[in-house]
């Protein structure tokens, strides 16, 4: 089974995360949002599906990296959460919530050996 993907996003802490958002967009050129900026790939020329990498920067006093006192926490893409997650299980890797599903696809979170917060999510 296939594990991981790809990443699909990365999520840290600011001070300012508007200001920052600002700073990317009139330095760097980066077209952001509310939450952040969504960068669109494709695997190959002849790729029909296509992929993003989502950038959010968050304020300093998020609780949503928690239990994890770092300040990130990145997201890998899997091709199937549900059998994904019955093998952590049985691998005795921390489970922190159970599947959530949205529009844009299912979400889980664990933790990593130092304790890390990792986001999994299957796109829709």
């Amino acid at each position: 089974m296939k594990r991981v993907t790809g990443i699909g996003g990365i999520f840290f802490k600011c001070a300012d995360p508007k200001a920052l958002k600002e700073w990317y967009k009139t330095h760097l050129g980066i077209d952001v949002n509310e939450y952040g900026a969504t960068f669109d790939w494709k695997e190959m020329a002849e790729s029909s599906p296509k992929g993003s990498l989502t950038w959010s920067p968050s304020p300093e006093t998020t609780k949503y990296f928690e239990p994890s006192t770092r300040e990130f926490m990145i997201n890998y893409t899997v091709a199937d959460l549900e059998a994904l997650v019955t093998e952590l299980k049985k691998e005795g890797v921390e489970i922190l919530d159970e599947i959530a599903e949205y529009d844009f696809g299912k979400f889980i979170h664990i933790l990593d050996l130092e304790g890390n917060k990792i986001e999994l999510w299957e796109p829709k």
